[in-house]
Formats: structure tokens, C-alpha cells, sequence
């Protein structure tokens, strides 16, 4: 039990205090007092668009219990961050509204600011400010935002038919994480040969150079995260651009050796490891078939590397090839309040 006091027993203003603290020893840079929060656009030219992301980290449905406060910090950025890069915007500032029970100790809210800061910094983005309340369970509320050219963004509309669907790392990790982790934690400290898989739940990684080339070079006609699962962003794709479809190639280019391994020793089905687990943070882009080995060259030459998984149809259908049979993905993907 932590001999730290609880936050009903500081108060609001000491955990401003707190907040303030971390940023200025990891930033060097104050918080600016005032009901509003300002920051200086002069570095960017007026041709560039505000590009903004708002995504909720929620404790009792994003952390799983061996997740740490320092993880549930980092992760509520990253989470926001992934939604920009894999536009290919840069990340340039964030403010950050908390929801925070009043019997959590003041050093796990220390643990949780410290991965927030932590996890700006790695992308050098501002912490602003915000806004803090007193709820139930850990809520963290980032807005992140950024600016770009309009003409040098992905979006998710511009799929042209026979692209060639990629992706910067292989699926079925968190699948795994996330069987371990919420149901079979009992034995949790049976599977330390899964570590990559249990490490993609708690701390899950963001490729930093991919989207950002594939932007730079206008390589990319579309582009999504993954993070509510690969089928249900294939799905969103298809909704941006009617008509078209996918078939996807279930073979070691989208599958991670670490999902078949887990899958065929614990009778699990590989197909819903890959589909349907979510929280993977992988970026999924098309490809014109003409410009495919360019934009793999070019992240090659970075130390990068990009997986070809499919191409674009245009029946409006996902379908599968495996052992040269294809069937209809008939899985609709992960949705809240379902």
C-alpha cells in the first residue's frame, strides 16, 4: 500500500503544481496561467492547415491491470499522436483534459504525468495545458494537433483500384497481449515467451519515419491506423471510397511468427488474432503498383521497412487468399458500446 497521501487530501492546485513541475524539470518550460492557452504559430507557412486529434484513454477498457501509471500516461498520447503521423503530419503541441479518482495516491498521479511528459517529449510536442476533474477511474483526454500542407496530408479518400494495400508491421502481437493478459492472467507468468506480445498491450511502439516519408514523397493514395483493429479499419477505408474492396493475403508478410506460434499451440483461431484484436498503432496505407518498390527503397534507404498484405478490388467486399482459396471476411470489427 503506498505511503503517499491520496489526492482528496492535496487538492487541485498542489497536482497543478505537480504538473507544472515535471514539465519544467524534463522541458525547462512553464505553463502558462490564464483561462485560455496560446500557441505561436509563426514557424508555419499560412498555405499549411490545422490538423487536430482527440482520442479518450479510459482505465477499466485501456489498461489492462498489469498495465503501470507511467504506461497509461504514454499510452493517452500515444494514441492521439498515431492518428496525426499516419497523415503524415508532425505532432506539435497537445492539452490535456484528466479525470482523476480522488483516492489515487499522488505518486501514481506523479507516474501517470511523468509518461505523458515523457511521451511528448519523444515527439518533441508542447504540453499546453488543460483541464483536470474528479471522476470515477483514470481518464485522459489529450487533444494533439498539428499543421501541413493540405496537398502533402494522406487521407483516408483517394484509393484507386488494384493499389496495393501496406503495412509497417506485422499483426497478431496485441491479439496475443490481450488474450494473456485478460484472460489467462492467472498464469500470466507462464507465457514470458511472449514478452513481445504482452509488451505491445502495455507499451505499445509508433513507428516515427514511414507516414512521414510516404507524405514527403506523395507515395501514398490513402492511409489509416489500426488501432481499432485491422478489419474494422479496412472497413472505414471502404466507406471513404464506395466501391471498393480488399483482398487481403493471410500469409507471413501480415501474420507475426509470435500470433502463429501462440495460435497453434493454444487451439486459438490465428484469423481472429489478426482481425479483430485492435490497439496495434500499425499504420495501414495504399500504394499505387507503380510507385511500391519506389516508397519501399526510400524507407529501406531510412532503415525502415514496409509489408505488402493485399490490393484494393473493386467488388466492395474483403475478402482472404489463403492456399490460393478466397472467402469473404464476414467480421465487422471492433465498436463501442457493442
Amino acid at each position: 500500500m503506498s505511503d503517499t497521501p491520496k489526492l482528496k487530501e492535496v487538492g487541485e492546485k498542489k497536482l497543478i503544481r505537480i504538473i507544472e513541475d515535471i514539465i519544467f524539470q524534463k522541458t525547462g518550460t512553464h505553463l502558462l496561467k490564464d483561462d485560455s492557452f496560446f500557441f505561436k504559430i509563426d514557424n508555419f507557412s499560412p498555405e499549411k492547415v490545422l490538423v487536430f486529434n482527440s482520442d479518450m484513454f479510459v482505465s477499466t477498457t485501456d489498461a489492462p491491470k498489469e498495465m503501470t501509471f507511467y504506461q497509461m500516461g504514454r499510452k493517452s498520447i500515444l494514441m492521439n499522436i498515431s492518428d496525426l503521423v499516419v497523415k503524415g503530419v508532425h505532432p506539435v503541441g497537445v492539452f490535456i483534459s484528466i479525470g482523476l479518482p480522488p483516492n489515487l495516491d499522488v505518486q501514481s498521479f506523479r507516474e501517470i504525468i511523468e509518461g505523458v511528459v515523457d511521451y511528448c517529449c519523444r515527439w518533441n510536442v508542447n504540453y499546453i495545458g488543460g483541464d483536470m476533474n474528479m471522476t470515477n477511474e483514470i481518464i485522459i483526454n489529450p487533444s494533439v494537433f498539428g499543421f501541413e500542407d493540405p496537398n502533402k496530408i494522406i487521407y483516408r479518400k483517394g484509393i484507386n483500384n488494384s493499389d496495393i494495400v501496406v503495412i509497417t508491421s506485422k499483426f497478431g502481437l496485441t491479439g496475443v497481449g490481450f488474450e494473456i493478459l485478460l484472460n489467462r492472467y492467472k498464469d500470466f507468468n507462464k507465457f514470458s515467451s511472449y514478452e513481445r506480445s504482452i509488451q505491445s498491450v502495455l507499451e505499445p511502439f509508433l513507428d516515427d519515419k514511414i507516414a512521414f516519408l510516404l507524405a514527403e514523397n506523395q507515395l501514398s493514395t490513402a492511409s489509416i491506423d489500426s488501432s481499432d483493429g485491422l478489419v474494422r479499419s479496412l472497413r472505414d477505408l471502404m466507406v471513404s471510397n464506395p466501391g471498393m474492396g480488399f483482398d487481403i493475403n493471410f500469409d507471413d508478410n501480415l501474420v507475426d511468427d509470435e500470433a502463429r506460434s501462440f495460435s497453434s499451440v493454444n487451439d486459438l483461431q490465428l484469423e481472429d488474432l489478426i482481425f479483430n484484436a485492435g490497439e496495434e498503432f500499425i499504420h495501414v496505407f495504399t500504394i499505387s503498383p507503380n510507385n511500391y518498390e519506389k516508397a519501399k527503397r526510400i524507407i529501406k534507404s531510412k532503415k525502415g521497412k514496409i509489408f505488402a498484405i493485399g490490393k484494393v478490388n473493386s467488388e466492395g467486399k474483403i475478402y482472404i487468399n489463403y492456399e490460393n482459396k478466397r472467402k469473404e471476411l464476414q467480421s465487422k470489427g471492433f465498436e463501442h458500446f457493442l
